[in-house]
């Protein structure tokens, strides 16, 4: 299963990252991201803006944890 998120929206991709725990996403106009135990990897660190996106909803998975 790959979703392709068409907005960008952290707090979403955040829920489907925990949920599903392991797999791979897309951004329209971002790119591809891989996930493994419910946090985004790394992803090519020369495109800063994926790697702002990885930090962004890792924050927001971190965020979800700490309300449960």
């Amino acid at each position: 299963m790959q979703p392709n998120f068409n907005r960008y929206r952290p707090l979403q991709i955040a829920r489907f990252v925990k949920v599903v725990f392991k797999g791979h996403f897309g951004i329209k106009g971002i790119g591809e991201f891989h996930f493994d135990g419910g946090k985004v990897l790394l992803p090519d660190v020369s495109n800063k803006k994926q790697l702002k996106v990885m930090k962004e909803v890792n924050s927001a998975i971190a965020e979800l944890s700490m309300q449960v």
